[in-house]
């Protein structure tokens, strides 16, 4: 912008009303252009969703990590949620609270049993523009996850599993399973490094049987374009019970055949590649 100074001392026959237009001129073309700029840096800022991850059972949110560092690589803002596996209208209602407090666009990915809660808690939600399902269970109105897990067979997960007790909140007992830590390397994570999957055993976070049992009441799928990876050695969900989910949600598939139910763990690029897919899809 000119100085006033500068103007007075090289254009001294101009009237004084010219200069204040030139003068103000000046300003409203500098305020326009910084408007610009700051319309530009916001819409810049709005050009990527959210990610939100859900885990599922037998695990917690640390399975996303490899994910979640390729995401945020790219500029994609993640959220990996705590999923609380005691019930699935309860575990779809805590995921709601925090998809509240997105603003913007969400995509919304869930593994396994958050598979579920992700079918449940964005029914109704303009803002998430996409589901993407890594071997996870798609449920329709009126399905649980266990008896989707048996619709086809090839399922090993019932027999390696110990159950204990817990309170409820509201007083008596619910039941909550894990996988025997001596066998989780083979049944949930078998192409995952040995010391990997023991970390995982230890660490895993136990699913309530409410959570299994209980039937949805919202399919999200059938409103919200759907991705799915199948992973063609699972032995907790059966590829063939995913494919079929995966296909009466007309979702865009891919499969990886040789991934355990661990796939994000042990394929962390396909699983973030099939997100960018859906991510990029919402622009």
């Amino acid at each position: 912008m000119f100085r006033l100074s500068h103007i007075r001392s090289t254009v001294r026959t101009v009237a004084t009303v010219t200069l204040a237009s030139i003068v103000t001129g000046s300003v409203l073309a500098a305020g326009t252009a910084s408007s610009s700029a700051t319309s530009h840096k916001a819409g810049a800022g709005k050009a990527k969703p959210t990610i939100v991850l859900v885990h599922g059972a037998f695990a917690d949110a640390s399975s996303w990590s490899g994910v979640i560092q390729r995401l945020q690589r790219d500029g994609y803002p993640v959220i990996a949620t705590a999923n609380p596996l005691r019930g699935l209208s309860s575990d779809a209602a805590y995921l709601r609270s925090v998809l509240d407090t997105v603003k913007g666009p969400v995509v919304l990915a869930g593994h396994s049993y958050g598979g579920s809660v992700i079918t449940q808690a964005a029914a109704g939600d303009p803002d998430v523009k996409a589901l993407i399902y890594i071997a996870a269970f798609i449920p329709n109105v009126g399905e649980s996850a266990g008896e989707l897990a048996a619709k086809f067979p090839g399922s090993t997960l019932g027999e390696t599993l110990d159950s204990a007790s817990y309170p409820l909140p509201g007083g008596g007992t619910g039941t909550e399973l894990t996988i025997q830590q001596d066998r989780f390397h083979q049944q949930f994570a078998a192409d995952v490094p040995a010391s990997t999957a023991a970390i995982m055993a230890a660490t895993q976070r136990p699913v309530s049987t409410l959570a299994l049992e209980e039937k949805a009441t919202k399919a999200a799928w059938q409103d919200i374009p759907s991705y799915a990876l199948i992973a063609g050695k699972d032995y907790n969900i059966p590829p063939k019970a995913q494919q079929w989910m995966a296909e009466r949600a007309h979702a865009h598939t891919v499969t990886i055949d040789s991934a355990s139910h661990a796939v994000a763990v042990s394929h962390p690029a396909a699983v973030t590649d099939l997100i960018l897919r859906a991510a990029r899809g919402t622009r």
